[in-house]
């Protein structure tokens, strides 16, 4: 998290292309951390819908955009 929060402070520099690399590495991580959040909630039995209602997206985005991760489905 700490390497998240270097990112975000990065984002506000002055020099643009430095801001712009910062968010795009900012994405990448917050990525990872979500589909760390969605397999850890599936292996605990959580349902796509319940998954989806937490990320603000329809069932069928977050089937579909989780459902061929490197972890497999349940």
């Amino acid at each position: 998290m700490a390497a998240l929060a270097a990112l975000v402070a990065r984002a506000a520099d002055d020099d643009p292309l430095e801001a712009l690399a910062a968010l795009a590495a900012a994405r990448r991580e917050l990525e990872a951390l979500e589909a760390l959040a969605v397999r850890r909630a599936r292996v605990r039995s959580a349902s796509w819908a319940s998954i989806a209602m937490a990320m603000g997206v329809t069932r069928q985005a977050a089937h579909q955009r989780f459902r061929l991760s490197r972890w497999g489905d349940r």
